[in-house]
């Protein structure tokens, strides 16, 4: 069987405009739980999530947070790929604001900049994105963020 891993990169120091209203948290941890359920028992246990009250707003800080959360991106990639017949490589480009408090709004899988066509793995990127929380940006401004992740099946 092929294990398929999760390769991301973040566009640092690129700020996109994003749109929109952030979902219901009990809704996304759902879908976030519902996506990850088929996660082997010998994965390790979640580690906690990095201390966002400590870090400093800046292209680090963010990666460090997307990176904790990789495992539960890559089980979106990873169940959605098994229900086809062929893998299906590329890159999914996410946008979305973090608010002045460093939580997420309008996270969205960027359609046209997306080479993996998939509602339902970009349904539960979004859902997983929606659930993070960041340092807070300066001067209590929304900061819009640009982010990229870069699939790839490895046996």
């Amino acid at each position: 069987m092929k294990r398929l891993v999760l390769a991301t990169s973040l566009l640092a120091g690129t700020w996109a405009l994003a749109q929109g209203q952030p979902p219901r948290k009990e809704a996304v941890k759902d879908l976030v739980k519902e996506a990850v359920s088929g996660q082997d028992a010998a994965a390790k246990p979640a580690q906690a999530p990095p201390d966002v009250e400590k870090m400093p707003f800046t292209p680090e800080s963010i990666r460090k947070v997307v990176n904790h959360y990789q495992p539960q991106i890559q089980a979106c990639y990873e169940e959605t790929m098994a229900t086809k017949e062929k893998v299906v490589e590329g890159r999914i480009l996410t946008s979305w604001v973090i608010t002045a408090e460093g939580m997420v709004k309008g996270a969205k899988v960027e359609k046209k900049s997306t080479t993996v066509k998939d509602p339902k793995l970009h349904e539960c990127v979004v859902a997983v994105l929606s659930t993070m929380t960041f340092p807070k940006p300066p001067k209590n401004q929304e900061h819009p963020i640009q982010y990229p992740f870069n699939l790839k099946a490895i046996q």
